[in-house]
């Protein structure tokens, strides 16, 4: 017998709009018990992340404080999508705005729901291969980000030491490394 897990939405309601997200609550029916559960929802933009490779095979991280975590992490480069624009159109601008490379060659991963117990977002995510320093950055106002390229070693590296954990940017690496089956040896 197959237990139900759809939950039926009973209303919800608009809270607070703050600056990177909307909380709305939601009243849901439980088909388990019946019972009314109010659940918070924070209706957060869509987001993109990639993992840039250069000719010579060394990824691009980027350096900035996380207010969040109260630290410096190194991450891929990564962003918000704008209302108007599709997620690779993100991509290429976010790579552009943080890192001034670009390319002509993406492949798209997927995407992936970042904590949908209570954010209604995606993150999309790209490898971009062969890529080169063509601008300058654009950084965001509210961002202060060092980017560098590293060797495969180095953003093991990264990780093993724990300064690379925003977990997209190691679930998009995941993907480059395991899905698409790179060696890590040479990209």
């Amino acid at each position: 017998m197959k237990k139900k897990l759809n939950w039926k939405l009973l209303r919800s309601q608009k809270g607070d709009s703050l600056r990177i997200a909307k909380v709305r609550f939601d009243w849901w029916k439980s088909p388990r018990n019946g019972m009314e559960l109010k659940a918070t929802v924070l209706e957060t933009p869509d987001w993109v992340n990639i993992v840039a490779i250069t000719p010579i095979g060394k990824i691009l991280v980027v350096k900035q404080f996380r207010f969040g975590a109260q630290a410096v992490t190194t991450e891929t480069p990564a962003g918000v999508m704008e209302a108007d624009e599709g997620p690779q159109d993100a991509a290429i601008r976010e790579l552009v705005e943080e890192t001034g490379y670009t390319t002509a060659n993406w492949t798209y991963l997927g995407w992936v729901e970042p904590n949908p117990a209570f954010q209604d977002n995606r993150c999309y995510q790209f490898l971009a291969k062969d890529v080169r320093k063509t601008h300058e950055t654009a950084q965001d106002e509210g961002e202060d980000i060092l980017f560098s390229e590293m060797t495969i070693e180095e953003v093991k590296n990264e990780i093993k030491e724990e300064r690379m954990r925003n977990s997209l940017s190691l679930l998009t690496l995941s993907r480059v490394f395991d899905i698409w089956n790179i060696k890590t040896t040479k990209l």
